[in-house]
């Protein structure tokens, strides 16, 4: 008989350092257990690329908390459009290099953390999910009921990044570039002082460096189905 816990989260959290590749896992695990795959990277990136767009000043103080109100998220509309900010569809223009190290500095806000975290726990509250990001399983769902850490070295993360960067058309930068923005923003997100990049404690830990995608999937696949067994959660 499974053992049931109202208070565990039906949440399947997967956090990770920059370009671990974490988008791309959490995506084809939410498919693979057709479950609802949320991009929380994807809602810092967006909020960034408008707050750069209307050149607000990025620190705690009115016009962030006017700003703040004036938004109106919506997220996953369909397959070909994952977020969509006061009508605008911002899919592929969150995935620009120099919103990166927006996403880093907005990230950083608590005001912006605690509008975002309402927003994501608003998408979790009846049906399991893939969510991804950099404290899901520490700060926005400590009660997740599977939990993974993926991790990469340094080289392997630029180098993901750079290529998917040239298959969006950008030629202009460089992987020693992106080796050190790759590091700078490790730095950052692991050094903040509200909600730093950490593995949970009770995460299961992966380094994907040498891993295809196939085993990667099938791991956590078959790890998520024996918890969600034990729990009695139909997946």
């Amino acid at each position: 008989m499974p053992v049931t816990h109202n208070h565990v989260a039906k949440v399947i959290a997967i956090d990770g350092p920059s370009g671990s590749g974490k988008s791309t896992i959490a995506k084809e695990l939410a498919h693979a257990l057709n479950v609802l795959y949320i991009d929380t990277g994807a809602m810092f990136r967006a909020l960034a690329f408008i707050a750069d767009e209307k050149k607000i000043i990025l620190k705690e103080g009115f016009a962030l908390n006017e700003f703040l109100s004036s938004l109106k998220i919506e997220y996953k509309l369909s397959d070909s459009v994952l977020i969509r900010v006061n009508g605008q569809d911002l899919t592929e223009r969150i995935r620009e290099h120099h919103v990166s190290g927006l996403a880093s500095i907005i990230s950083q806000l608590p005001s912006v953390r605690k509008y975002l975290l309402d927003f994501q726990r608003s998408l979790a509250l009846d049906k399991i999910c893939v969510m991804e990001g950099r404290d899901i399983g520490t700060v926005v769902f400590p009660d997740s009921f599977c939990k993974f850490f993926i991790t990469a070295s340094v080289d392997i993360r630029a180098e993901r990044r750079l290529k998917q960067l040239r298959e969006n058309g950008d030629t202009t930068i460089t992987l020693s570039q992106i080796i050190e923005d790759v590091r700078l923003r490790d730095e950052t997100d692991m050094n903040r002082s509200v909600a730093p990049l950490k593995k949970a404690e009770d995460a299961l830990l992966l380094d994907t460096s040498n891993l295809e995608l196939k085993d990667v999937i099938h791991i956590l696949s078959n790890e998520t189905k024996f918890r969600a067994a034990h729990l009695g959660f139909n997946l």
